[in-house]
């Protein structure tokens, strides 16, 4: 990213080596006192802080200081605390990275091909591809997956979509979407997609839109898919392999179906399972822990709580399985269990602030971070996939 609109020949300033902390507080500083009245300054670790009064507003400042401070390798965070404000300049110049699109692509097509491999060995329900089921031919055979692995793609696609043209609004660093394939015997030939932040997001605003906007975009192709796939479902006795029921799933099989009579159950088109694996994904990105959106969302609406607020939420992820291990069994209650214990070793609790940590969450994106909470509460199932004993 250039410095400034136009290249010309001129003098720049030398980058600082971090080592020599003295020499980068005293020049940072001297770039700061028309943006900040210092009261105190320290150095912490790797981090230049400084702090006490703004002159101007933290987003006029920000955009001061990042251009200033880029030169020299650091880049400025902004806090407000109970004694001023403190500006943490820390050694995390954006970094440009070379994009490796191929990578992206071929992972794209292995996940393609791996839902349509996982589509054919376990979903069915569609008579028009169903037919491919009896030819001896392996190609066609892998054709019957497609009414489960489209839908999916498409909802996958649609999610990480979402995250990375929001994060190209806001002109953030960001990855193309990186999907994980997933071979047999994974139930839906898939763990995902993520996309790398390369940059931290400019303030809780931002952060914000750059989470919500997933959930959001994948859930409108979700939930169309989920009704047409319900549409071409069936009523009959059960044949085992039925997935939980979430609230909102619930909700669309009675107002489709009505009350079902005893001992009958819809057997679901593919591509209303695909929908079915869409809301899964969808709510266990919006768990308000970590780096997940649900993560990001948190810290937008509650900052330096948001740890907190992870916390809580594994401790009721953890009472969860202890509900349905004595409402239903053990092998239940794994499916909570699992997952709790992947947040707390591999997820964590951990999120980097915006730049501008202190400009507050707008009043109609914090009534929206809250209804994503409640669809969180609506698209989880108490037993998502019950493990066969």
């Amino acid at each position: 990213m250039r410095l400034w609109p136009f290249r010309r020949a001129r003098s720049r300033p030398p980058r600082i080596d971090h080592d020599d902390l003295l020499v980068a507080e005293d020049v940072l500083r001297r770039n700061v006192e028309d943006v900040l009245v210092v009261r105190e300054r320290k150095i912490l670790g790797p981090t230049i802080v400084f702090r006490g009064d703004l002159l101007t507003g933290p987003s006029d400042a920000l955009a001061r200081l990042e251009p200033r401070f880029r030169p020299y390798g650091y880049t400025p965070f902004l806090r407000e605390e109970a004694t001023g404000v403190t500006l943490q300049a820390w050694p995390l110049a954006q970094v440009a990275e070379p994009r490796r699109t191929v990578v992206n692509v071929l992972l794209f097509v292995l996940t393609c091909l791996s839902t349509l491999v996982a589509g054919a060995a376990f979903f069915v329900g569609s008579p028009t591809f169903d037919a491919f089921r009896s030819l001896a031919v392996p190609f066609p055979y892998f054709l019957s997956g497609i009414p489960f692995a489209v839908p999916l793609i498409a909802i996958l696609t649609t999610h990480e979509f979402g995250h990375y043209f929001t994060a190209r609004y806001y002109k953030a660093a960001v990855s193309l979407p990186y999907f994980i394939p997933a071979p047999p015997p994974f139930l839906f030939g898939t763990f995902g997609a993520v996309i790398r932040m390369r940059s931290p997001a400019r303030d809780r605003n931002s952060l914000f839109d750059i989470a919500a906007a997933g959930p959001i975009a994948g859930m409108l192709v979700a939930l169309p898919l989920m009704w047409l796939g319900l549409e071409w479902s069936t009523v009959g006795p059960p044949t085992g392999g039925e997935f939980g029921n979430s609230l909102l799933r619930r909700l669309l099989v009675d107002l489709k179906f009505g009350v079902l009579p005893a001992g009958l159950v819809v057997n679901t088109h593919p591509m209303a399972d695909a929908a079915w694996a869409g809301f899964f994904v969808t709510a266990l990105n919006l768990f308000p822990v970590g780096q997940l959106d649900g993560g990001r969302i948190a810290y937008a609406l509650f900052g330096r709580r948001h740890a907190l607020v992870g916390r809580l939420t594994l401790a009721a992820m953890l009472s969860m399985a202890g509900i349905v291990a004595v409402t239903v069994d053990w092998s239940a209650a794994m499916n909570w269990l699992v997952w709790a214990v992947l947040i707390l070793f591999l997820i964590g609790f951990g999120h980097q602030p915006p730049l501008d940590d202190i400009t507050p969450l707008s009043p109609g994106r914090r009534l929206l971070g809250f209804l994503c909470l409640v669809l969180l509460v609506l698209l989880v199932p108490p037993v998502p996939i019950p493990i066969p004993k």
